[in-house]
């Protein structure tokens, strides 16, 4: 399956393999000479830990790389009272009165620690095109469901926060 991407996922990914290529690749390989030029490479940790660096930011970028080249590229534009892409929403649970905020993120940003819930999890699927004051059900499965009603939508976004960038 491919991933749903907006154009801003798209450009933090090809920002970070930009700096990955350009700048860290460079580092990397700095440390490996140094490393190898302490001496005996059998027993050198060194030497095997700068290598084993120098091969996961190679994994990265081909990882990134592979995301950019199969990903569906979504429109994340909503109506201004409405859920969509990258928008806070703060929810209250109608089982137990508790509210809770979540930011509706893309597959490949979503951290539910953080509260950057998935398009594709049941929440997401669940409260996007909905409007502040709706009641909506979330199907977990096929006989588990809860509900939740919009209380407020934040349709800014601070994407420093969101940052697809793991070095």
């Amino acid at each position: 399956m491919k991933d749903r991407l907006t154009a801003s996922d798209i450009r933090k990914m090809e920002e970070e393999i930009e700096y990955r290529k350009v700048t860290l690749r460079k580092e990397l390989l700095e440390h490996v000479k140094v490393a190898r030029a302490q001496g005996d490479l059998s027993e050198n940790f060194e030497y095997k830990a700068a290598k084993q660096e120098k091969n996961r930011n190679e994994s990265r970028i081909r990882y990134l790389e592979r995301m950019v080249r199969t990903a569906v590229v979504i429109d994340d534009s909503s109506a201004d009272d409405e859920v969509g892409i990258n928008n806070t929403i703060l929810v209250e649970f109608c089982d137990d009165h508790t509210t809770a905020s979540y930011k509706i993120v893309t597959t490949v940003r979503a951290n539910s620690l953080k509260g950057l819930i998935s398009i594709e999890s049941p929440l997401g699927k669940a409260l996007m095109g909905h409007r502040a004051g709706d009641t909506v059900t979330v199907h977990v499965d096929d006989k588990t469901t809860y509900e939740v009603t919009i209380k407020e939508i934040d349709k800014s976004s601070d994407d420093a926060e969101d940052a697809i960038r793991q070095y």
